[in-house]
């Protein structure tokens, strides 16, 4: 590994400053347990044998968005696993004194750290570093799926501290070791185009990328074909048409889709097309089209949904899709949020995949070759 990982320390009886990833999805005010929250017990377990006192700090949604929240509810979830304390602070007295008081082996969550505005203007100079660093001995980032974010959580701690990578971090990268771009089949699927398009420019054997979701349908306008309207669903996003025009000439895109008419799937052929209906999913043609390419792949790496996974007659492309990809003897990497909530959904065992990633934007810019900040960041530490 180019970082240090939780084997290059002694950790008994230091302060641990662990960044962690616990961002989860909110249903009606309620925090939904994920894969996150269970990868994140493996690191901090490991610690609390070690006798390490560690402080987690993570965050939850944005500002200004609904899913924007303390992190009480998780300190909840994360005690299904390990025993952690919620202190409602971060750099106040509470968080102070709560930090000074720690034994080892015990552990404390702060909270979400993107309520300080620090957070989001890195320097080692803010309050948040200021505050915080002198506490502390080590930084442990296990945070993979935020570290191409420049946030003071992120890069300015290990300016400042002895830093290395936890077990969720380095599982992720190790994996992504093995995905070459040169021999890889890349399915691009969802509806993150920006992250898609810079993963594309970056392929250059174009025909093995298939495309599907709504990137797969942005790329079969930009092959020429009007979708009727789709197209104006699609408004916000045919921007990215006239820079796809010129990657999408030999990347496989879907030739039917499923619409939806009187609230039933129906199937159009893309010479039917353009067309009344909306599309919600890739039809059957597309599907067994893709299974064969999926067969004969030797790596394999999908992101993103196939189709509309909300509603149950518009998750065929998706299951079929992953099914196939389950069954082969290829090596495979699934990543993105949405994907991860598609395998739960279709009941789809994870372990029929050789590693299910937890990130979305850091995955995507890591196998486009973009230097990740948070990465960077320990580098020059080290």
């Amino acid at each position: 590994m180019k970082f240090r990982t939780l084997d290059d320390f002694n950790f008994k009886g230091k302060h641990v400053l662990v960044r962690t990833d616990i961002n989860s999805e909110v249903e009606n005010g309620r925090v939904i347990l994920n894969d996150r929250i269970i990868e994140t017990a493996k690191t901090i377990k490991e610690l609390q044998k070690k006798r390490a006192k560690i402080v987690l700090l993570a965050h939850q949604g944005r500002p200004g968005d609904k899913d924007f929240t303390s992190l009480k509810q998780h300190a909840k979830l994360l005690n299904k696993f390990f025993r952690v304390k919620f202190v409602q602070d971060i750099i106040g007295k509470k968080a102070i004194a709560e930090i000074k008081n720690l034994k080892d082996g015990q552990a404390i969550l702060l909270e979400n750290v993107r309520y300080l505005k620090d957070e989001m203007s890195p320097s080692i100079k803010n309050s948040l570093i200021k505050t915080l660093a002198p506490l502390f001995d080590i930084y442990i980032n296990d945070a993979f799926s935020v570290s191409h974010r420049s946030q003071t959580s992120v890069v300015s701690f290990p300016q400042i501290l002895p830093s290395g990578i936890g077990r969720t971090m380095e599982k992720e990268l190790k994996s992504l070791e093995k995905i070459k771009l040169r021999n890889t089949l890349f399915i691009l699927a969802g509806s993150k185009t920006e992250e898609n398009l810079s993963l594309l420019k970056k392929i250059k054997n174009k025909k093995n990328v298939l495309a599907c979701g709504i990137f797969g349908q942005l790329c079969t306008i930009a092959k020429g074909k009007n979708l009727g309207a789709q197209n104006k669903f699609l408004a916000d996003k045919l921007k990215f048409v006239p820079e796809l025009k010129s990657l999408v000439k030999n990347i496989r895109t879907p030739i039917d889709f499923a619409v939806k008419v009187n609230n039933k799937r129906k199937e159009l052929s893309l010479n039917e097309f353009p067309s009344k209906y909306e599309i919600f999913d890739i039809g059957k043609k597309t599907i067994l089209k893709y299974k064969k390419r999926i067969k004969k792949a030797k790596s394999i790496f999908m992101k993103g949904t196939v189709g509309y996974c909300e509603e149950k007659q518009f998750c065929l492309g998706t299951k079929k899709i992953l099914e196939a990809i389950a069954s082969s003897k290829s090596f495979s990497i699934l990543g993105g949020g949405h994907t991860n909530s598609a395998l739960k959904k279709l009941k789809i065992n994870k372990d029929k995949f050789d590693y299910v990633s937890l990130s979305g934007g850091a995955l995507v810019e890591y196998l486009a070759g973009k230097n990740l900040r948070g990465l960077e960041a320990l580098k020059k530490r080290k």
